[in-house]
């Protein structure tokens, strides 16, 4: 068992010891100082005597009391020096999570078997139309198929690490779901009327949160309390769920992406508090153990900071080393650059953009002219009346100040305000609302674009984007009387410009690898319908079904997208390896809109690889990609000594394979690790650089590919051979791509283009991104050819 709270560091500890661990407890200091939770890690190739310990968990238990000074342990002072041993990891990680102080740090320093101690952090959250809107449905010689020949996943298990989840829910529903398989090993916390042939699984840990925030009692069951879990879970895998809409809107039948697939929920979060890094240690620790077969993540940090201490990379090592596909959120901090989370190259870092489907509600001028906005809860049969335009000219324009948004200056009024200040919309509109205000108009940031997230108001809302703001109140200005109409148009699909990249969605360069394009690739993630245990807003819903789904975004969204289709595609291919299906989705992803034009930002300009990635999931395309970049879980450590991380590093990431030692191993440049992407610097004279990679052959049995290369003209690109030909399948073919300055040094910052290897039935994409510099000063290694 991962958890061994049972385990105590008390003062009866020492009687319990063998005779021979005796002389290694230190009573030298004193430990009554505040404790912390610590990630301890232990050095490899330190083993433990399995004569003397019959599991990790005891040997990890010697070595903590090996420092703790429990003739001075102060257990009235300090109730939580009764538990020290939180966590003994067997997986993810050569070590344990323990509460102790500054002092006992000190103290396991001096140990032979100690390597670092990593202070607690927290981690936080970063979703019925989307499966047609990807090609998931229809008959295989149109554009779908894809639910067809993977069976909906049916016999695979996707873990959901998160906030818990609404047990009960219709997306949960057993109907028509077949047992879990033969190896699941794991549990479901839930009484047998919820735990079913859907959720097999739903386990929460919070053995380390708990020291932090009181209120987290024992036992946790892993109830949703916030909505996240249960909306991210039942997109990755929900059953079908006919008459699915939110607030009356985008009535449909909702199904996640792989709805015939097993899921396995772990609660690592909780509300209002976040993630504790250690507790999602230990449940990524045991989910690979228990036989999932995607491990979805929308969660991460901002600042994670090296591979070696961050929780989602270590664990999500582990998994891949197991066959396990971990599908993880880029994160909410666009559209600055650099943001980007969860960057470890082993994950799919998945990035969000917009659906083509919109809750239209127009705004509708005293001078005729229209602004399309969006609105959730559309009151039916309300009247196209001209209602006299107020604005919060008392205020900031935010509406914040409830003083002020008085009867008398608003009853009978649309009431025009800006979002943000210190109330959210939903709050503005319930102030407004109790005030007697027809109606509000709110008008969306600047950053945000073209992007509007619309809520279940208590009143009639349009919500307008920014440029349609300024021209509202321009249009105010130019009259003493200002009146407008709501219209609602209710659900209307069509975008010609989807899909966008959200503007919220985080984007690379990564900071971590920059030699790595990151995000890898972009999902929906914005106004996704999906379950929820009650929506937000509107106190009534206009139906029952409309009180279990609500819309929600953010690249927690589009991860769970990718998760599903990521079951579906190892559904249908059980021998492909994690960076195969990951390639498979890379290399066919969409590059152009509706509109057959390049996709678009929030803005409408062209949207670069750092927010795209590379490009928009194409799961039809991806079940059949013709070549892959593939990798071994081992390809990574030469990787990883070319980034220059010590032994003890490396082989803390690649526990629990055996333990390496970097000198014995050819560096290898972050440029030529075999990934379905290139990124290349031409920071130094020749101003030339060789990049190797290598494809397998997962089409048919023969197969000739051609090079294609798209780049600027400041760019020279060469691929060596240009042609591949491939006489068998899962034949390996190498390659060597030269890029240089196309006249000596680049004279623009960045390039980007695509090399394409071309056949009669499939076009294998690689996006390509060339620097003149370094995005960050670092210390990899960088092999520069040589003309």
């Amino acid at each position: 068992m991962a958890r061994l709270g049972a385990l105590i560091c008390l003062r009866v500890a020492i009687v319990v010891l063998l005779p021979s661990l005796l002389a290694t407890v230190s009573v030298a200091h004193n430990d009554t100082g505040v404790h912390k939770n610590y990630l301890i890690i232990v050095r490899k190739p330190y083993e433990y005597d399995q004569n003397v310990y019959k599991t990790v968990s005891s040997w990890h238990a010697s070595l903590l009391a090996s420092v703790c000074d429990t003739a001075k342990e102060e257990l009235a002072a300090d109730p939580g020096a009764e538990t020290r041993l939180i966590y003994s990891y067997r997986n993810v990680v050569n070590g344990f999570c323990a509460r102790v102080t500054r002092d006992e740090v000190f103290e396991m320093t001096k140990k032979d078997w100690f390597v670092k101690a990593i202070p607690e952090k927290t981690y936080k959250l970063m979703t019925t139309y989307t499966p047609q809107m990807i090609g998931l449905t229809g008959p295989a010689a149109l554009h779908g198929g894809v639910w067809n020949r993977s069976n909906m996943g049916e016999g695979m298990i996707i873990g959901v690490l998160d906030d818990g989840i609404a047990a009960g829910h219709p997306s949960f529903d057993a109907a028509g779901m077949g047992p879990p398989p033969a190896k699941w090993k794991g549990r479901c916390d839930f009484n047998s009327s919820v735990c079913n042939n859907k959720l097999i699984g739903a386990r929460s840990f919070y053995e380390s949160a708990r020291w932090k925030w009181r209120g987290i009692d024992d036992p946790v069951l892993p109830v949703n309390e916030t909505a996240h879990g249960t909306h991210t879970s039942s997109t990755a895998a929900g059953n079908f769920v006919p008459g699915a809409n939110t607030m009356g809107n985008g009535i449909g039948t909702a199904a996640g992406m792989a709805p015939r697939a097993h899921l396995a929920l772990y609660q690592v979060c909780f509300q209002d508090k976040g993630c504790d890094r250690d507790d999602i240690l230990a449940a990524m620790d045991d989910a690979v153990d228990e036989g999932v077969d995607v491990l979805s993540i929308s969660l991460g940090d901002d600042e994670a900071g090296e591979f070696a201490g961050d929780p989602v990379a270590l664990g999500g090592y582990t998994a891949i080393m197991k066959g396990v596909f971990v599908s993880t959120s880029a994160g909410n901090n666009g559209p600055n650059p650099s943001t980007v989370s969860n960057e470890a190259p082993w994950l799919l870092t998945v990035a969000a953009s917009t659906t083509d489907r919109k809750f239209v509600a127009t705004v509708k001028l005293g001078s005729g002219v229209e602004l399309d906005g969006e609105a959730l809860y559309q009151p039916p049969n309300f009247p196209s009346t001209q209602w006299p335009l107020v604005g919060d000219t008392g205020g900031d324009g935010t509406c914040s100040d409830e003083r002020l948004l008085k009867k008398e200056h608003v009853a009978g009024k649309l009431v025009v305000c800006d979002q943000g200040g210190n109330l959210t919309g939903l709050e503005k509109g319930s102030f407004l609302h109790k005030a007697g205000a027809a109606g509000m108009v709110l008008i969306g940031p600047e950053f945000m674009g073209s992007v509007v997230q619309p809520k279940p108001h208590i009143l009639p809302v349009a919500q307008i984007v920014y440029s349609s703001g300024k021209k509202l109140k321009a249009y105010m200005k130019s009259t003493k009387s200002p009146t407008a109409a709501l219209i609602y148009q209710g659900t209307v699909f069509g975008n010609p410009m989807t899909p966008a990249v959200a503007p919220f969605s985080s984007r690379g360069p990564s900071k971590q690898n920059q030699g790595i394009l990151k995000p890898d690739i972009t999902g929906p993630g914005v106004n996704i319908i999906a379950g929820v245990p009650g929506p937000q807003g509107l106190a009534t819903p206009p139906n029952p079904l409309a009180a279990k789904f609500d819309i929600m975004s953010g690249t927690s969204m589009s991860a769970p997208h990718l998760s599903g289709i990521a079951a579906l595609i190892k559904k249908a291919h059980p021998k492909w390896s994690p960076a195969a299906i990951k390639s498979a989705m890379m290399t066919t992803a969409d590059t152009m809109d509706r509109r057959r034009k390049p996709i678009t930002d929030q803005d409408g300009h062209k949207a670069d690889l750092f927010g795209l990635g590379a490009g928009f999931v194409n799961p039809t395309k991806a079940m059949n990609p013709g070549l892959v970049y593939d990798l071994s879980a081992a390809d990574y450590v030469p990787y990883l000594c070319g980034l220059g991380y010590s032994d003890h590093e490396v082989n803390s990431i690649i526990h629990p394979s055996p333990p390496v030692s970097c000198k014995r191993l050819p560096a290898v440049d972050q440029k030529d690790l075999n990934y379905p992407s290139i990124t290349a610097f031409l920071d130094r004279e020749p101003y030339a650089v060789n990049v190797s990679r290598a494809v397998t052959n997962v089409g048919r049995g023969k197969a000739v590919y051609a090079a294609k290369v798209e780049m600027p003209r400041t760019v020279s690109v060469t691929v060596t051979p240009d042609t591949l030909k491939f006489k068998k399948l899962n034949q390996v073919k190498k390659f060597t791509v030269t890029i240089r300055g196309a006249n000596g040094r680049m004279k623009d910052d960045v390039a980007e283009g695509q090399l394409k290897w071309v056949s009669p039935d499939n076009v294998v994409r690689t996006p390509i991104v060339v620097s003149s510099k370094k995005f960050f000063k670092d210390n990899t290694t960088s092999d520069h050819a040589r003309h």
